[in-house]
């Protein structure tokens, strides 16, 4: 039986918690979905800093990069990507970038930072299957936060992981 502290509890912790953040069924992005609506893709305004001895090129982008879809913070959502591992151990990745394409920080300009997804798992991806696209599903968090690789605009706690299938 419900009773009257119960009811009050559940109703005050949905007033805090976004709507979407107690859905059983993710919220499934696309990358755009990351740029808030109206809001057009960054552009890169200027030369940036050359890292020769990680061979990195980090430009420097207009004021677009760093606008977040506030809309997504708290939200279960599932999206795909290829991961650019940050940590990597005998077990396979535990922490890593979510990047909308292949080499993305690597052999090209980094995305801005609202392109950029900061990825923490509990079960380790395999090693072996790094070049892999894949889907990842967990709370996302809108959190600009700098990486040896780049600023990145989101963090997800990743709860689910598996083979993007085409």
């Amino acid at each position: 039986m419900l009773n009257r502290r119960s009811a009050l509890l559940g109703l005050s912790a949905s007033a805090v918690a976004p709507p979407f953040a107690f859905a059983s069924t993710p919220l499934q992005l696309e990358w755009d979905d990351l740029i808030p609506p109206g809001v057009p893709y960054s552009e890169i305004i200027g030369e940036g800093e050359v890292d020769e001895v990680n061979d990195l090129w980090n430009p420097i982008y207009d004021a677009n990069a760093v606008k977040l879809n506030e809309t997504l913070d708290g939200a279960l959502i599932r999206m795909p990507g290829y991961m650019i591992p940050l940590e990597l151990s005998a077990d396979g990745v535990t922490h890593f970038l979510l990047v909308p394409y292949v080499g993305a920080c690597l052999h090209v300009p980094p995305p801005p930072a609202n392109q950029l997804v900061y990825v923490e798992t509990e079960q380790p991806w395999p090693s072996d299957q790094l070049w892999e696209a894949v889907w990842v599903t967990g709370i996302m968090r809108t959190q600009l936060q700098s990486t040896g690789l780049g600023q990145t605009g989101y963090a997800l706690n990743a709860q689910q992981m598996e083979v993007f299938a085409w």
